[in-house]
């Protein structure tokens, strides 16, 4: 049986998702597309094959052939999104973040524990990516010790014109936030933001260093540079007590001519984590079939919030602060 997918959205995620869902999604069909500009629901709609675009995002969640939803409209909308989803009984996956704030994230776990059943999966694609998940199976494996600390970078090219020092945080450093709770299995207790000297060619502070400690005392630095110029670069490094596990930046072929060794890097996150997305979306189609849910929760989303919130202190105050927790509701294993 293939599952009838609603999108609210056709910007530049809710359009990927959509050619993913048409060209390389198994058990699924697109109905109908929604956006704030008519125009361009119209357009994704025609070039994915989508029944109908339509004007009002609720008429989507309201539609009866469509049987799950997916939420790539901004940030500030996510969370009501979500809860009609769940109001009307409909898996949903949200883009993250789950909403700009934990206040309002917890909205939607509060409504979805109403509910009693998991409904919703947020798009914290990495950890469907190839190399995250090769980097906690190896972990798990026991062969290289504890992992003592995790170094992360995350650089793009340029960023958004309407981002500033706490976007940075919320909008970009959140997707290690996600990926190191994932990999380490461990709880992130207190962060720290410093700012390192501004690039000329940025807005906002950038670079900026994110350093975490975890409840298990590991420390998690995180570069934040995203007017790096030179492409999307996104590395991880796991320091273990008898060895390292990293993986680069790219897939891509390597190239050596002329004294030169090469390797292109994406200009967004979007080809360098094509698989992720795919596997992501593959995964959550499946698990509506099966009952069973998969990656990230609602509770992590609010986690992930809540940790970014903290992170948003820090940056204003110049202090480390600690990360309070809300007790995890039995509803998330």
């Amino acid at each position: 049986m293939s599952i009838g997918v609603g999108i609210i959205g056709a910007g530049v995620m809710g359009a990927d998702h959509a050619r993913i869902i048409a060209g390389q999604v198994a058990g699924a069909h697109l109905v109908a597309i929604s956006d704030a500009d008519g125009a361009r629901a119209r357009g994704v709609a025609a070039e994915t094959g989508a029944k109908r675009a339509v004007d009002d995002p609720l008429a989507v969640i309201r539609d009866p052939e469509v049987g799950a939803v997916l939420i790539a409209s901004p940030d500030t909308t996510h969370a009501d999104y979500t809860i009609a989803c769940i109001e009307a009984g409909k898996p949903v996956l949200c883009e993250k973040p789950l909403a700009p704030t934990a206040a309002e994230g917890l909205r939607v776990v509060e409504a979805e524990l109403s509910g009693g059943k998991r409904l919703v999966q947020l798009g914290f694609m990495r950890r469907f990516d190839p190399g995250y998940m090769e980097m906690k199976e190896l972990l798990a494996s026991g062969r290289y010790g504890e992992a003592l600390a995790f170094h992360c970078i995350h650089r793009n090219a340029t960023a958004p014109a309407h981002f500033d020092s706490a976007a940075a945080i919320v909008n970009s450093c959140v997707h290690e936030v996600d990926i190191s709770r994932f990999v380490l299995a461990a709880e992130l207790a207190s962060v720290h933001v410093f700012r390192a000297k501004r690039s000329k060619l940025a807005h906002f502070d950038d670079p900026m260093l994110v350093v975490f400690e975890t409840g298990k005392g590991q420390l998690v630095d995180v570069e934040l540079f995203l007017n790096a110029q030179y492409g999307y670069d996104v590395k991880g490094e796991l320091i273990c007590e008898t060895g390292t596990i990293s993986f680069g930046p790219t897939l891509n072929t390597e190239i050596r001519s002329a004294g030169v060794t090469a390797t292109s890097l994406a200009p967004d996150w979007r080809p360098r984590f094509a698989a992720a997305y795919r596997i992501q979306n593959q995964s959550w189609i499946d698990s509506i079939s099966t009952g069973r849910p998969v990656g990230s929760s609602a509770w992590d989303g609010f986690i992930a919030t809540t940790v970014t919130d903290a992170g948003v202190k820090s940056l204003k105050t110049g202090e480390t602060v600690a990360i309070a927790y809300e007790k995890r509701p039995g509803l998330y294993g």
